[in-house]
């Protein structure tokens, strides 16, 4: 696709450490829900930083829109981000991705690994096609949902959520285990897409394989 510079539209925070973008789309961009672009920030010394950043839009929308978790620590791009303001310009590249829609089933995400699911999700939504999809999604505490209201505006009771840190009423508490999928899943002989950090990724694809999941229901990528 080569290269294209976008400037930015709209910014605002989804969560306390997650900041939503959106951006000019250029005209010969396509993609399809779940893909991601290597992102850098057109300042200096900042251009050839590029990071993987998932599309939240849908392909047909206007603009485009990115969902990124940010980490002030680091001193890297993310916290670069922090700093841009509506008109600065984004540099976009290549599209990639091994998550896409292959059939209903039961989504796993682990806090920003959510952002995949996200514009399939809306993309299943506008074609009315939801039907018994369940999204499992794991986070520390409640405060980091990332779109919360809208999952759950979606998929009602098929938004099953997962809090390691913290006891909330109404919310699951600890980590996802072998019974947990079992028992939230939509079924075991359905497709499961998973995205999330390492750790869990290896942790859910041990559980997977113990629940006699085959490899080829399994759609994963890790974030």
């Amino acid at each position: 696709m080569g290269e294209h510079l976008v400037k930015i539209k709209m910014m605002e925070h989804e969560t306390h450490n997650v900041l939503r973008i959106q951006t000019e789309k250029p005209k010969d961009m396509d993609f399809v829900p779940g893909q991601a672009t290597e992102v850098s920030i057109d300042k200096t010394g900042w251009e050839n930083e590029g990071r993987p950043f998932t599309f939240t839009s849908l392909p047909n929308q206007d603009f485009l829109e990115f969902i990124i978790k940010i980490y002030p620590d680091h001193k890297g791009v993310t916290h670069e981000l922090l700093k841009l303001k509506i008109g600065d310009r984004l540099i976009l590249n290549d599209i990639f991705g091994a998550i896409n829609y292959k059939g209903k089933g039961t989504f796993i995400a682990g806090g920003a690994g959510i952002t995949p699911f996200v514009s399939i999700f809306r993309d299943l939504r506008a074609k009315g096609e939801l039907g018994n999809n369940k999204l499992i999604f794991a986070n520390k505490t409640k405060a980091d949902i990332i779109l919360e209201k809208e999952f759950r505006a979606m998929l009602g009771n098929n938004f099953i959520n997962i809090l390691s840190n913290e006891k909330v009423e109404d919310y699951a508490h600890g980590s996802i285990t072998q019974d947990f999928i079992k028992n939230n899943s939509t079924k075991l002989n359905s497709y499961f897409y998973v995205c999330g950090p390492p750790p869990m990724m290896k942790a859910i694809d041990k559980q997977l394989t113990n629940l006699k999941i085959p490899k080829k229901l399994i759609v994963t990528e890790e974030f």
